[in-house]
């Protein structure tokens, strides 16, 4: 049988302003639409709410970070923890000093370089083909067409489980290809972004381009989490596991993308096994074929 947290006493609840959900169902919060319950899913107001939120929350209780929920596979047994859902509470965003952009980690990538490029501050296009929330950007160094985020980071804020909040350059951290090191036991509440000045015009164009290139190249009116896997050095998953054969490839409800093989759909009576499954069948057979182990981009959780 598994075990659930127990329910927290109102009396100690009270004191919140977020929302706080017991044994809430995960697959309505991710792009694939997929997984089982979690323990606590809890969307705070504001800092201040979610510091008071760690502070009754029991100290074994594990956390789990979710902002729209792409790029996460959620297993069908559900999160033994507490979610910390970030996109309906720490959403604001505005411009700040000189050519400086400021956003929490609820905001959406695409938000971002369309409000930025409103006010006449350029270089956050790129995350307009982002599927994502600033704080997932953050952690996996999320990139697209060639340009990743931590590229037009300046400083970050993070808050720790004592619920004190951290200010940190980008020196702090180890960035390299979808990762990030150095912030261990510590979670992404907002960045600062260092931005150029420009032409809107200019910025609106390059988004529309991208926009355009993606909509034609990717499978963005199925249900999906995005790129599945990294791309190998010098080469990219997608051919790989085209030239294995697998476009359509199909185990429940789960399919290998036609439009792009990089992308696992689900076709509408996927569960999170199915998709698991797929994932390995992929791995294998590219292995096979090509000889190179590819390595989930997705965070698969739970149990």
């Amino acid at each position: 049988m598994i075990s659930r947290a127990p329910i927290l006493p109102e009396k100690i609840t009270r004191s919140l302003r977020g929302r706080l959900l017991h044994n809430e169902s995960l697959a309505r919060y991710t792009s694939w639409r997929v997984g089982g319950p979690a323990d606590y899913l809890f969307v705070p107001t504001d800092n201040e709410d979610l510091a008071v939120f760690f502070s009754i929350l029991p100290a074994d209780v594990p956390l789990l970070w979710m902002g729209l929920g792409s790029n996460l596979l959620v297993r069908d047994g559900g999160f033994r923890g507490a979610v910390i859902c970030t996109h309906k509470g720490l959403a604001h965003a505005f411009v700040c000093g000189d050519t400086g952009y400021f956003a929490q980690a609820g905001v959406t990538c695409a938000k971002v370089a369309r409000a930025s490029v409103r006010a006449g501050r350029l270089g956050a296009e790129f995350m307009a083909g982002i599927p994502g929330t600033v704080g997932g950007a953050l952690a996996m160094n999320a990139g697209a067409y060639g340009k990743e985020t931590w590229d037009i980071v300046d400083k970050v804020e993070l808050i720790d489980r004592q619920g004190q909040i951290h200010q940190c350059t980008k020196h702090a951290f180890d960035i390299g290809y979808r990762s990030v090191g150095g912030h261990n036991c510590r979670w992404f509440l907002s960045a600062t972004l260092e931005l150029v000045a420009g032409s809107k015009d200019e910025g609106r164009r390059t988004i529309r381009s991208l926009l355009n290139t993606r909509g034609n190249d990717q499978p963005i009116n199925d249900r999906s989490a995005g790129s599945v896997f990294k791309n190998p050095c010098g080469d990219f998953a997608a051919r790989l596991i085209d030239v294995a054969g697998l476009k359509g490839r199909r185990y429940g409800g789960a399919q290998v993308s036609s439009a792009h093989a990089n992308f696992i759909i689900n076709t509408g009576q996927a569960t999170a096994f199915d998709i698991e499954l797929l994932i390995s069948q992929i791995k294998d057979a590219v292995a096979r074929s090509s000889g190179i182990e590819l390595v989930e981009e997705v965070r698969i959780v739970g149990e």
